[in-house]
């Protein structure tokens, strides 16, 4: 399968933003569950306001549980 345009400029920016040292780990709500998730973001700046773009969050206990590889 290929990977969509849009999901390879994402993650482009986030390459980008780990190279600049602007990455941050939030701890944030999920909208579904409520459960915490802890969220990767990268931090850019509007005028005097940090603003935070979320990527994705960590995966609770064993990520190799959590994804199968495509076949």
């Amino acid at each position: 399968m290929a990977i969509p345009d849009n999901l390879r400029t994402n993650f482009q920016t986030l390459l980008r933003a780990a190279g600049d040292g602007n990455l941050a780990l939030m701890e944030c709500q999920d909208t579904q569950t409520g459960e915490p998730r802890f969220v990767i973001c990268a931090v850019g700046r509007d005028g005097s306001d940090y603003v935070m773009t979320p990527f994705g969050h960590l995966v609770e206990g064993n990520p190799y549980d959590a994804y199968v590889p495509p076949i």
